[in-house]
């Protein structure tokens, strides 16, 4: 999926990004509690779409932020949202959790 004023990465990216300790950056994950019960990338932060408006104020417009959902639809559409409100260091995952898996990389379990 693609959204003209969105920047992306994909999980290869995301991966490096996480094993280097010098990048300072977050991962909030936007599906539903039930599905991210099932599991999500390590270090995630769940922040459903649904509540996302209420919680703005937690996202620092300074901070890198990755977005992340089952296919890269959801996350796309919240970057392209928050691109739109001034938000400059957002990056939706290309391919949401499913890119993630397929290419190898694990999941935590997330109470």
């Amino acid at each position: 999926m693609f959204f003209s004023n969105v920047k992306e990465i994909d999980a290869q990216e995301l991966a490096q990004w996480a094993g280097d300790e010098s990048k300072q950056f977050r991962i909030i994950d936007v599906r539903e509690p039930r599905e991210i019960a099932q599991g999500s990338i390590p270090g995630a932060e769940p922040m459903p779409m649904s509540v996302l408006g209420s919680r703005l104020h937690e996202i620092d417009k300074e901070e890198q932020v990755v977005f992340i959902c089952r296919s890269g639809a959801r996350s796309g559409q919240v970057c392209a949202y928050l691109a739109q409100n001034g938000f400059e260091n957002v990056y939706n995952l290309r391919g949401g959790v499913i890119g993630w898996a397929q290419h190898g990389f694990g999941f935590v379990a997330v109470a």
